[in-house]
């Protein structure tokens, strides 16, 4: 066997996986004893002697067996879940209950959004009133020399530093949201899932 597979330069045992298989005729055996580690073929399907080409059957598909309709490939049948029976009253109470938590978190999330928002405004006011008070200032001491233009380029690292920082805090209640809607999205549906139906 391992003969064989080295002279039809198989990677893999075709014996073991049934591509290929030991002959006891005493033909096959005559023709592989004549010219050993020859890889011998003959026409699929055919009883003519093994040669080293192979040659195609002069009648294809006459004579012979009737050849089988192709198999129809069965479609896949949805499964009926036997395993507990359907509540539909257990399946509109959790719906509904799904439902409520969700508009829940809806008018919560919009509340959420609406103090950000006037955060953000408060912020901007204060931005504003600072930046106004800095133009003031500027004016009234508007020496060409650098004073003031050593503290407008300080204040102005100042702001910079201000408005990063509230972007941070925005983004930090925002992912902070949406961790509590994960975990309670995730609370729904266990306690959906352990409804007894």
């Amino acid at each position: 066997m391992k003969a064989a597979l080295e002279a039809w330069g198989a990677d893999s045992n075709l014996f073991h996986q049934g591509a290929a298989r030991e002959s006891d005729d005493p033909d096959v055996v005559a023709a592989t004893m004549a010219k050993p580690g020859v890889v011998l073929k003959r026409p699929v399907g055919s009883t003519g002697t093994f040669r080293e080409h192979a040659e195609l059957p002069a009648k294809l598909g006459v004579g012979g067996k009737p050849k089988k309709e192709p198999r129809k490939p069965e479609g896949r049948k949805p499964k009926k879940d036997a395993g507990r029976p359907v509540d539909e009253a257990a399946e509109r109470k959790a719906a509904l209950a799904y439902e409520r938590e969700r508009k829940s978190r809806e008018r919560e999330q919009a509340k959420e959004e609406a103090a950000r928002q006037k955060e953000r405004e408060r912020r901007q006011q204060a931005i504003d009133k600072v930046q106004a008070a800095l133009d003031r200032a500027e004016a009234e001491h508007s020496d060409p020399a650098g004073d003031a233009h050593a503290f407008h380029a300080s204040f102005s690292v100042i702001l910079r530093c201000l408005l990063e920082y509230t972007m941070f805090e925005e983004n930090l209640a925002l992912l902070r949201t949406r961790h509590k809607n994960v975990q309670r999205d995730r609370q729904l549906l266990e306690t959906s899932r352990q409804a007894p139906c």
